[in-house]
């Protein structure tokens, strides 16, 4: 099970996920109570080891924003939210970097199609709650032989039963690991890695 451990803001919480065993982390550069600067990044950026994706995480920006505020912050991976195009894949991949495209689950059938991205992150139909959905639900997308992350609502009691339920290759939390909104709790991130590759 492949896991990345989003809204990464300290030092501290960036060795907690690496060390635990995450295979990707993220960090927030867009408006959120995880929001770190592309310079914050960049200096985080120098915790993850080797042969570990740290990814930029943006909502509305237009992609080209993304690119050059990734490129600011050192890294190789754009996550994308919000309404996307087939051209936002392809502006990201001609920057010669690698994306995440976000999909909620109240998205048109035709968000679920392969646009080229590297990884399909899958939301809840409201991103962002923190509220556990019916991950079951997912399944009727068409998603098999694809890598694609599940998302919201996971924390450590819930995300080896989620994962099973959706079919889902890998996962993507955050405030499922948080002690208060944009805190990491360092010992939830490590019960979190642990349940989900068990």
């Amino acid at each position: 099970m492949f896991v990345k451990v989003c809204g990464l803001s300290t030092p501290g919480s960036v060795r907690a996920a690496t060390e635990a065993g995450a295979d990707a982390v993220g960090f927030v550069l867009t408006a959120s109570p995880r929001q770190v600067a592309p310079a914050q990044a960049r200096a985080l950026l120098a915790l993850v080891p080797e042969g570990v994706p740290a990814v930029g995480v943006f909502r509305h920006e237009p992609a080209a924003d993304a690119v050059v505020a990734a490129r600011e912050a050192g890294l190789a991976w754009v996550q994308l939210h919000g309404d996307r195009t087939p051209a936002d894949v392809q502006t990201v991949h001609d920057a010669g970097l690698q994306l995440i495209r976000a999909v909620t689950m109240a998205a048109g059938p035709e968000a679920f199609g392969a646009w080229g991205e590297d990884l399909l992150l899958i939301d809840a139909a409201v991103p962002g709650s923190g509220e556990a959905w019916d991950y079951g639900s997912v399944r009727a997308k068409g998603l098999e032989g694809r890598q694609w992350l599940l998302a919201g609502g996971l924390d450590p009691a819930n995300v080896a039963a989620a994962a099973g339920q959706a079919g889902a290759w890998g996962v993507d939390v955050s405030s499922g690991v948080e002690s208060s909104r944009g805190v990491k709790d360092l010992a939830k991130i490590r019960d979190f890695v642990r349940a989900a590759k068990s």
